[in-house]
């Protein structure tokens, strides 16, 4: 059976959010056939019996799960046969770390880098949505939240140096292979290369390398559809 994800889209269906893009890497990692619906912001509310506030959310055989991580243990441990995500107890800590780092450390800073890029590219009936939630969320108003980008890049880069050593030493995260940990941090640049012209990397840079080296996984799957090629 073909599992269907619930798949955050802007304009001109431009997939956009970190999280469902560590879901599809992740389901390819599996092997799993999939399909996935376009669902704006405002649409969320609609996906199954209402009670899911965010995306990604799958359905497979009437099970509807939602949450990147939670989806993540569900095909490890429930969903169909495949490759292990996580490689282990162990990499499935490693992977919750990587998480926790991600959210706290990363993706914020690059959200502020490209907040103004979203908003140009989200779809219509989410504008309202989105121009009311995310100057909330940064505690200022949209063009102060990406102010002075030019320069706070760097920052950004900085913070990736954990992750610049270990992708300088070996092709991903855990070695020869991707794992999820992988598509965690992944998520996020794919998502910003979905909405933003703005590189955040640069060539010569291990983690560009890294980047191109999942981009190409499972038959380009990070590179499809519409978007800026950085």
């Amino acid at each position: 059976m073909t599992i269907v994800l619930y798949d955050l889209v802007g304009r001109d269906d431009r997939r956009f959010s970190s999280n469902c893009w560590k879901t599809s890497l992740a389901l390819a990692h599996k092997g799993c056939r999939f399909e996935t619906v376009p669902t704006p912001f405002t649409a969320i509310s609609g996906i199954g019996d209402g009670s899911c506030t965010t995306v990604p959310v799958i359905e497979n055989n009437g099970v509807c799960i939602g949450d990147s991580w939670a989806i993540a243990e569900y095909l490890e441990g429930e969903g169909p046969e495949g490759p292990s995500l996580f490689g282990g107890p162990r990499g499935r800590e490693y992977a919750r770390f990587v998480q926790r780092w991600c959210e706290s450390r990363i993706h914020p800073l690059m959200m502020t880098l490209i907040i103004l890029d979203i908003q140009a590219r989200i779809a219509p009936e989410d504008v309202e949505y989105f121009n009311e939630t995310r100057p909330q969320r940064f505690g200022r108003p949209l063009d102060e939240i990406q102010s002075g980008r030019e320069e706070r890049v760097y920052e950004y880069r900085d913070r990736l140096e954990p992750l610049r050593r270990v992708v300088a030493a070996q092709p991903y995260m855990c070695g020869n292979d991707p794992s999820y940990a992988d598509y965690i941090v992944m998520g996020s640049i794919i998502a910003a290369r979905r909405m933003s012209s703005f590189p955040l990397f640069e060539a010569g840079d291990p983690v560009y390398d890294w980047m191109h080296r999942c981009l190409d996984l499972y038959d380009g799957l990070g590179r499809s559809g519409i978007g800026y090629d950085w």
